[in-house]
Protein backbone atom coordinates (compact mmCIF):
# COMPACT_ATOMS: atom_id res chain seq x y z
CA UNK A 1 0.00 0.00 0.00
CA UNK A 2 1.35 3.43 -0.92
CA UNK A 3 0.42 6.51 1.04
CA UNK A 4 0.81 9.98 -0.39
CA UNK A 5 1.24 11.69 2.96
CA UNK A 6 1.00 15.22 1.61
CA UNK A 7 -2.42 14.56 0.09
CA UNK A 8 -3.90 12.22 2.68
CA UNK A 9 -4.46 9.65 -0.07
CA UNK A 10 -3.76 5.94 0.01
CA UNK A 11 -3.04 4.07 -3.23
CA UNK A 12 -3.30 0.29 -3.41
CA UNK A 13 -4.03 -2.52 -5.84
CA UNK A 14 -7.70 -3.51 -6.06
CA UNK A 15 -8.85 -6.90 -4.85
CA UNK A 16 -11.86 -9.04 -5.67
CA UNK A 17 -13.61 -7.53 -2.64
CA UNK A 18 -13.47 -4.08 -4.29
CA UNK A 19 -15.34 -5.02 -7.49
CA UNK A 20 -18.84 -3.83 -6.59
CA UNK A 21 -17.58 -0.55 -5.11
CA UNK A 22 -15.39 0.07 -8.16
CA UNK A 23 -18.25 -0.55 -10.61
CA UNK A 24 -20.43 1.90 -8.63
CA UNK A 25 -17.63 4.51 -8.63
CA UNK A 26 -16.92 4.21 -12.36
CA UNK A 27 -20.61 4.33 -13.26
CA UNK A 28 -21.16 7.40 -11.02
CA UNK A 29 -18.29 9.26 -12.70
CA UNK A 30 -19.42 8.69 -16.30
CA UNK A 31 -23.07 7.69 -16.62
CA UNK A 32 -26.47 8.90 -15.52
CA UNK A 33 -27.53 11.96 -13.56
CA UNK A 34 -25.02 11.41 -10.74
CA UNK A 35 -22.19 11.88 -13.24
CA UNK A 36 -23.42 15.38 -14.07
CA UNK A 37 -22.23 16.55 -10.63
CA UNK A 38 -18.66 16.27 -11.93
CA UNK A 39 -17.15 17.32 -15.25
CA UNK A 40 -16.15 13.87 -16.60
CA UNK A 41 -19.66 12.81 -17.52
CA UNK A 42 -20.28 11.01 -20.79
CA UNK A 43 -24.05 10.96 -20.17
CA UNK A 44 -24.78 13.09 -23.25
CA UNK A 45 -22.85 10.86 -25.66
CA UNK A 46 -23.30 7.40 -24.11
CA UNK A 47 -26.14 5.78 -22.20
CA UNK A 48 -26.12 2.40 -20.49
CA UNK A 49 -23.19 0.99 -18.58
CA UNK A 50 -19.55 2.09 -18.59
CA UNK A 51 -18.31 -1.19 -17.12
CA UNK A 52 -19.54 -4.25 -15.27
CA UNK A 53 -18.25 -6.55 -12.51
CA UNK A 54 -16.79 -8.98 -15.07
CA UNK A 55 -14.83 -6.20 -16.80
CA UNK A 56 -13.45 -4.86 -13.52
CA UNK A 57 -12.52 -8.34 -12.29
CA UNK A 58 -10.77 -9.04 -15.61
CA UNK A 59 -8.54 -5.98 -15.08
CA UNK A 60 -7.80 -7.01 -11.48
CA UNK A 61 -6.85 -10.56 -12.51
CA UNK A 62 -4.82 -9.74 -15.65
CA UNK A 63 -1.13 -10.57 -15.03
CA UNK A 64 0.36 -7.34 -16.45
CA UNK A 65 -2.37 -5.08 -15.11
CA UNK A 66 -3.12 -3.19 -11.92
CA UNK A 67 -6.37 -1.54 -10.97
CA UNK A 68 -5.18 1.09 -8.52
CA UNK A 69 -7.64 2.14 -5.82
CA UNK A 70 -7.41 5.59 -4.29
CA UNK A 71 -8.80 6.09 -0.79
CA UNK A 72 -9.07 8.99 1.59
CA UNK A 73 -9.76 8.12 5.22
CA UNK A 74 -10.66 4.58 4.18
CA UNK A 75 -13.24 5.73 1.61
CA UNK A 76 -12.89 4.80 -2.07
CA UNK A 77 -12.78 8.06 -4.05
CA UNK A 78 -10.99 7.16 -7.30
CA UNK A 79 -9.36 4.44 -9.38
CA UNK A 80 -7.29 3.89 -12.49
CA UNK A 81 -6.07 0.97 -14.54
CA UNK A 82 -2.39 0.57 -15.37
CA UNK A 83 -1.24 -2.09 -17.80
CA UNK A 84 2.38 -2.95 -18.52
CA UNK A 85 2.85 -3.23 -22.29
CA UNK A 86 6.58 -3.64 -22.87
CA UNK A 87 8.27 -0.24 -23.12
CA UNK A 88 5.09 1.65 -22.25
CA UNK A 89 2.16 1.52 -19.87
CA UNK A 90 -1.51 1.93 -20.68
CA UNK A 91 -3.69 4.17 -18.49
CA UNK A 92 -7.43 3.60 -18.41
CA UNK A 93 -10.56 3.09 -16.34
CA UNK A 94 -9.83 6.42 -14.63
CA UNK A 95 -12.66 7.50 -12.38
CA UNK A 96 -12.89 10.13 -9.66
CA UNK A 97 -16.02 10.40 -7.52
CA UNK A 98 -18.07 13.29 -8.96
CA UNK A 99 -18.18 14.95 -5.51
CA UNK A 100 -14.35 14.96 -5.48
CA UNK A 101 -13.84 16.38 -8.99
CA UNK A 102 -12.56 19.86 -9.75
CA UNK A 103 -10.17 20.15 -6.80
CA UNK A 104 -6.95 18.85 -8.33
CA UNK A 105 -7.32 15.22 -7.25
CA UNK A 106 -7.15 13.93 -10.84
CA UNK A 107 -3.76 15.62 -11.37
CA UNK A 108 -2.37 13.94 -8.24
CA UNK A 109 -3.67 10.50 -9.26
CA UNK A 110 -2.40 10.81 -12.83
CA UNK A 111 1.06 11.86 -11.58
CA UNK A 112 1.13 8.91 -9.18
CA UNK A 113 0.10 6.53 -11.99
CA UNK A 114 2.91 7.86 -14.18
CA UNK A 115 5.41 7.50 -11.31
CA UNK A 116 4.24 3.95 -10.60
CA UNK A 117 4.61 2.89 -14.27
CA UNK A 118 8.06 4.49 -14.56
CA UNK A 119 9.46 3.16 -11.25
CA UNK A 120 7.86 -0.30 -11.14
CA UNK A 121 7.90 -1.20 -14.83
CA UNK A 122 10.52 1.08 -16.35
CA UNK A 123 7.87 2.42 -18.74
CA UNK A 124 9.22 5.11 -21.06
CA UNK A 125 5.75 6.33 -22.11
CA UNK A 126 2.17 6.35 -20.92
CA UNK A 127 -0.53 5.63 -23.50
CA UNK A 128 -4.28 6.11 -23.24
CA UNK A 129 -7.26 6.33 -25.52
CA UNK A 130 -9.91 9.04 -25.20
CA UNK A 131 -13.17 9.50 -27.09
CA UNK A 132 -12.47 12.33 -29.54
CA UNK A 133 -15.82 13.98 -28.76
CA UNK A 134 -14.46 14.65 -25.25
CA UNK A 135 -12.51 17.76 -26.26
CA UNK A 136 -12.50 19.14 -22.69
CA UNK A 137 -10.99 15.92 -21.37
CA UNK A 138 -8.39 15.78 -24.14
CA UNK A 139 -7.43 19.39 -23.36
CA UNK A 140 -7.04 18.44 -19.67
CA UNK A 141 -4.62 15.63 -20.62
CA UNK A 142 -2.75 17.91 -23.02
CA UNK A 143 -2.15 20.35 -20.15
CA UNK A 144 -0.50 17.44 -18.34
CA UNK A 145 1.92 16.69 -21.18
CA UNK A 146 -0.03 14.22 -23.31
CA UNK A 147 -0.05 14.70 -27.06
CA UNK A 148 -2.59 13.69 -29.62
CA UNK A 149 -1.23 11.15 -32.10
CA UNK A 150 -3.97 11.11 -34.72
CA UNK A 151 -4.13 7.31 -34.34
CA UNK A 152 -7.82 6.45 -34.17
CA UNK A 153 -9.66 3.33 -33.06
CA UNK A 154 -13.35 2.85 -33.82
CA UNK A 155 -15.86 2.86 -30.96
CA UNK A 156 -17.28 -0.66 -30.42
CA UNK A 157 -20.78 0.11 -31.72
CA UNK A 158 -23.20 -2.72 -30.98
CA UNK A 159 -21.34 -3.93 -27.88
CA UNK A 160 -23.47 -2.58 -25.04
CA UNK A 161 -20.82 -3.54 -22.46
CA UNK A 162 -19.25 -0.18 -23.37
CA UNK A 163 -22.45 1.82 -23.44
CA UNK A 164 -25.16 2.78 -25.89
CA UNK A 165 -23.89 5.56 -28.19
CA UNK A 166 -26.10 8.62 -28.62
CA UNK A 167 -24.19 9.73 -31.73
CA UNK A 168 -22.68 8.01 -34.73
CA UNK A 169 -19.28 9.74 -34.84
CA UNK A 170 -17.57 8.24 -31.77
CA UNK A 171 -13.98 7.05 -31.98
CA UNK A 172 -10.96 6.86 -29.72
CA UNK A 173 -7.66 8.71 -30.18
CA UNK A 174 -4.37 7.51 -28.76
CA UNK A 175 -2.70 10.06 -26.44
CA UNK A 176 0.95 9.57 -25.44
CA UNK A 177 3.28 11.13 -22.87
CA UNK A 178 6.99 10.42 -22.36
CA UNK A 179 7.76 9.39 -18.77
CA UNK A 180 11.55 9.72 -18.87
Amino acid sequence: MDTAASTGLTFRDATDADVDSLVALIESAYRGDSSRTGWTTEADILQGQRTDPEGVLEVIKAPDSRLRVVERDGTLIACCQLEHRGDHAYFGMFAVSPAQQGGGLGKVILAEAERYARVNWGAAEMHMTVITAREDLIAWYERRGYRRTGQMTPFPYGDERFGIPQRDDLEFELLVKPLV
